[in-house]
C-alpha cells in the first residue's frame, strides 16, 4: 500500500488488513486514480504472495474486481470508517479495535506516526472520543446498509443524496435488483397459437 501511495494520487482515510480480505476508505485525487492505485496494489500483492508461497502461476489471489461506492461526507462517512476500523474487533481478533496493528485506528494512535505515512487528513473533523466510538458496536441496520452498498456499489448516504448521486454519476444499475426482470403476465405457448 505504501508503494502504491508513492506512485498514485489517492488519499486513504481508513483501512483494515485482514487475513483474507481488506477494506480501504479512500478518495482519488484525480480521475482514474482509484482504479490505477488498486490495480497496482493488488498486482504487487499477488506477485509477492505467489513468491512468498512459491506458487507462481498457480492461480488467482483475488476472486473478483474490487468493490467501491461513493460516501456522503457526514455521519455516513463516519459510519463507514467505524465499520472498517472495527473489522478485527468484530472478528474477535482483538479486545479493542485500536490494538489491531494492521488497521488505521492503530496508526492514528501512534506517536510518532509510523513511517511511511499511509493516512491522509479526513475531509470532515475527526470526532472527539473516536476510539470509544469505534469500539461500540454498530447497529444491525448500519452494518446491513454498509454491506449493501459494498455489494451493489450503491452510494451510501441519506436518500435524497443517494438519488442525486445516482443520477449525477449514472449509477442506476446499483439501485436496481440484480438479475433478470420478472415477467408480469406470462403467456403460455398454447395461448399464442389460437
Amino acid at each position: 500500500m505504501a508503494a502504491g501511495l508513492r506512485e498514485y494520487h489517492v488519499s486513504v482515510f481508513s483501512f483494515q488488513l485482514m487475513s483474507n480480505h481488506w477494506h480501504l476508505v479512500l478518495r482519488p485525487n484525480f480521475d482514474g486514480e482509484r482504479g490505477r492505485f488498486l490495480r497496482g496494489v493488488t498486482a504487487t500483492h499477488t506477485i509477492r504472495s505467489h513468491a512468498h508461497d512459491h506458487t507462481s502461476g498457480e492461480g488467482h489471489v483475488y476472486q473478483r474486481r474490487f468493490k467501491s461506492f461513493p460516501i456522503q461526507d457526514d455521519e455516513h462517512f463516519l459510519t463507514v470508517c467505524r465499520y472498517v476500523e472495527r473489522n478485527a474487533l468484530r472478528a474477535d481478533f482483538v479486545s479493542r479495535a485500536e490494538e489491531w496493528r494492521w488497521g488505521s485506528l492503530w496508526h492514528w494512535n501512534q506517536k510518532p506516526k509510523p513511517k511511511p505515512p499511509l493516512l491522509s487528513s479526513w475531509p470532515i473533523p475527526r470526532p472527539r472520543g473516536w476510539n470509544e466510538r469505534v469500539n461500540q458496536p454498530l447497529t444491525e441496520k448500519e452494518i446491513s446498509a454498509v454491506r449493501d452498498s459494498a455489494k451493489s456499489g450503491c452510494p451510501f448516504g441519506n436518500l435524497e443524496w443517494v438519488e442525486s448521486t445516482v443520477k449525477r454519476f449514472g449509477l442506476q444499475s446499483t439501485v436496481r435488483p440484480r438479475g433478470r426482470p420478472r415477467v408480469r403476465n406470462p403467456t403460455s405457448f398454447n395461448d399464442n397459437e389460437s
